[in-house]
This record gives C-alpha cells, structure tokens and sequence, in this order.
C-alpha cells in the first residue's frame, strides 16, 4: 500500500510540472542575441497581428531532465508550444501549414529560431499536427489570438493598427 500511495505521489509531482501559464505578465523586453538586437511587440497591440514566413521543429529535454523555455518553463517532449523572435510573451497563436491547409493554436513560451529566414519554432508534436515533421520546414501564417495568461490576458488591441492609405 505504502508503494502505491509513493507512486502516485510521484505521478502528482510529475504532472504539476507539466503545466504552463504560471509565468506573470509579460516578456516583452528588447534584447541582444550573437550581436543582433531584437525588438518584441507590445502587449497591447499584438492580438490580431497576422505574418506569413517559415516555420521549423525542435526537440528539447527528455523525460526527466525537461529543457528550459524564455519564461522559465520546463519543456518536455510531449509539449505543444513554440517559439518566435518578437512576439511578446506568453501569447497564443494560431498557426496554419499554408502548403496543406492543417492549423493549430498553440502557445508560444519561448524566444527563437534564431537563423535567418525562419519566423517560428514549434516543438515536434505541433510539427506532426501541422504535417511537416519529416520536412522539417513549412510555410505558414501565424496569427495571434492572445497575449498573456489568467488575468494578463489581452484578446484584442489597444492601440488601433494603421490603416492603408489609397
């Protein structure tokens, strides 16, 4: 008995690492990586911001020894989030595979890819879903549905967007 109450113990621990969203606020801030400078979005005007460009997978941690993201959270396998240079932090986004039409929404926790060319990272179970993971790049469009989590969460902007001119 005593092995059994151990074990789920064990698995409670496990599972409350798994979770998201504790991260306050936003991440929002400039910063420099390998000499470039990166300048994220505000908060307030990101919901509804829309890009196209080029999407990868990546792979980090293990079972037990999960990687880190840009907000602190562990990174497990089996996670389902992503990764952009300029988008402030946390924020959900929907992202399409514009060669086969697939989308998901998915959280982006994390700062990156860093290579030229590249506008988002997401982990391999959302590459599977998209259906790039053998190809390992897509095309896609992302677009943001919310920044930030629980009581942070901003669904619409603020601050008007700029309109065409004709």
């Amino acid at each position: 008995m005593r092995t059994l109450w151990t074990g789920l113990a064990g698995l409670a621990l496990l599972l409350a690492g798994c979770a998201g969203g504790d991260y306050s606020g936003y991440k929002y801030k400039p910063y420099t990586l390998r000499g470039q400078r990166y300048e994220p979005m505000l908060p307030n005007v990101a919901p509804g911001y829309v890009e196209e460009g080029t999407a990868s997978h990546y792979r980090e941690g293990w079972l037990i020894f999960p990687g880190k993201t840009a907000l602190g959270e562990n990174l497990w396998p089996w996670s389902r989030s992503g990764a952009h240079k300029t988008l402030p932090l946390p924020c959900r986004v929907r992202v399409t595979n514009l060669r086969n039409g697939r989308s998901t929404v998915i959280r982006l926790n994390d700062r990156g890819p860093f290579i030229d060319g590249r506008n988002l990272d997401v982990t391999e179970p959302v590459a599977k879903t998209l259906g790039f993971h053998g190809a390992g790049l897509a095309p896609v469009r992302v677009e943001v549905l919310s920044v930030g989590d629980g009581r942070w969460k901003i669904t619409r902007p603020s601050v008007p967007r700029a309109q065409p001119v004709y």
